[in-house]
């Protein structure tokens, strides 16, 4: 009876220290890229996981900059999520592919000269974690997405600098860590057409240029401007490509067209979105507009 109990006991304390194994293993989570870490160090999806206190994964509260809306903490480091996707970038962006954006463009405009190919695949070299997710198709969502607003943003690669963007205001003093300089402007460039001056700021030290002194840069060197785009990408866009499409929109342009801000806009977004993943061979997924 002696020899029971103690083998009954030496069981429940088996079982004890198991659990308390399993739950340290939990609270230093380690989840899987499509997880996210809780506050509490447990993995998983929504609000609970995701939103508040998430430590990593696609956590809700990642920075997020729109490209004309201020934010609240600009990024300044490329991600670091390590890469685990299907498909080589330069097989998906083919030459043909890029020519079927860029030839829609006038022979007129400034971009048909300036964005090329050779130069996106040239600052893929500094972010090659862009389209490098957990499954082929999330790889050619990435792809497919990004390239839907640059296309929108630039007009088919037609548009170096923001339309009119000299006569638009967008320095934020209150960013005191990225002061402005009075003698120049932080207006729309490049593929994401990069605003105000945290942008740049922050854009500039983690890409190995002046951002606020020299914010022309970004339409000046076709290399770079990829770079930024690729830069806003990963820290601001990337945490919510999960998401869906209509996310994406958001992180990029968030109320100015999001909620009926511009219809029409994220209609052309979503189109374009659409019409890359038919060419790729990948269904665009859910969630397509915001």
């Amino acid at each position: 009876m002696t020899m029971k109990m103690g083998n009954k006991l030496s069981m429940i304390l088996v079982v004890m220290a198991l659990i308390m194994i399993a739950s340290v293993c939990a609270q230093n989570c380690g989840c899987a890229s499509n997880l996210c870490c809780s506050k509490f160090g447990y993995c998983g999806t929504g609000d609970a996981y995701c939103g508040d206190g998430c430590q990593q994964g696609p956590c809700y509260n990642s920075p997020s900059t729109p490209s004309t809306t201020p934010s609240t903490t600009p990024s300044t480091t490329p991600s670091t999520t390590p890469s685990t996707g299907d498909v080589n970038v330069a097989d998906v962006v083919t030459q043909d592919f890029f020519n079927f954006i860029i030839n829609q463009a006038d022979a007129s405009c400034a971009g048909k000269s300036f964005y090329t190919r050779d130069a996106f695949l040239n600052a893929l070299n500094s972010y090659n974690n862009f389209g490098q997710l957990d499954s082929a198709d999330a790889d050619k969502r990435e792809i497919a997405a990004a390239f839907a607003h640059f296309t929108h943003e630039t007009g088919h690669f037609c548009y170096i600098e923001e339309i009119n963007g000299a006569s638009h205001d967008y320095c934020d003093p209150s960013y005191t860590q990225y002061p402005c300089n009075p003698n120049k402007q932080y207006y729309g460039r490049g593929p994401l057409q990069l605003t105000w001056n945290y942008n740049y700021g922050a854009a500039g030290n983690a890409n190995g240029f002046d951002g606020l002194n020299a914010p022309e840069t970004v339409a000046n060197d076709a290399v770079v401007s990829f770079k930024v785009a690729l830069w806003f990408w990963m820290n601001n866009v990337r945490p919510v490509v999960s998401q869906g499409f209509g996310a994406t929109i958001r992180a990029i342009n968030g109320a100015v067209e999001c909620n009926g801000g511009n219809t029409a806009a994220v209609n052309a977004r979503v189109s374009y979105y659409q019409q890359y993943c038919q060419q790729f061979g990948v269904s665009p997924g859910d969630n397509l507009t915001c």
